[in-house]
């Protein structure tokens, strides 16, 4: 099983931008979770991250016939991107949203995903657990769905 980890706008900034909401952790240090968290699991993850939501599409685009599922942090592109939820549909494979702070708890306009209707779950809230915890309901999820059609 292959897992595609897409980290949207400003996570590179992770570490230093407002720690105060997204902690002191930085994207180097969530993807090495996320790697370790993939051998426990016996499953291979490919992260890549992009501020531009064209280089996004383009990943997803490329990655649609090598991957099984994708975990995605859309950042602010989850509450203004159609085109990511098209992208997303178009590889025809299962995908979590995770988001580290709880967008429901901040700004109105970051209430709404355009691309949770979609997901096979969200997890936000819990930080680089939000990651983790995706990581694994997605694990499952592409598992059991795997098992049921034996």
């Amino acid at each position: 099983m292959r897992i595609a980890v897409i980290h949207g706008p400003n996570l590179n900034m992770l570490g230093v931008r407002e720690p105060e909401l997204y902690g002191t952790v930085t994207l180097a240090e969530i993807d090495g979770q996320i790697f370790a968290l993939a051998s426990e699991l016996d499953i291979e993850v490919e992260a890549f991250q992009s501020n531009c939501e064209g280089a996004i599409l383009d990943y997803l685009a490329q990655s649609r016939d090598r991957v099984d599922g994708v975990l995605v942090n859309p950042a602010g592109l989850g509450h203004t991107s159609v085109v990511l939820l098209d992208g997303l549909l178009a590889t025809g494979r299962p995908f979590v949203e995770v988001h580290l702070t709880n967008p429901a708890a901040r700004e109105a306009f970051r209430r709404r995903s355009r691309i949770a209707p979609a997901a096979v779950g969200t997890v936000a809230g819990l930080g680089l657990q939000s990651y983790l915890l995706g990581l694994r309901g997605l694990y499952h999820h592409i598992h059991e769905g795997d098992a049921k059609h034996r």
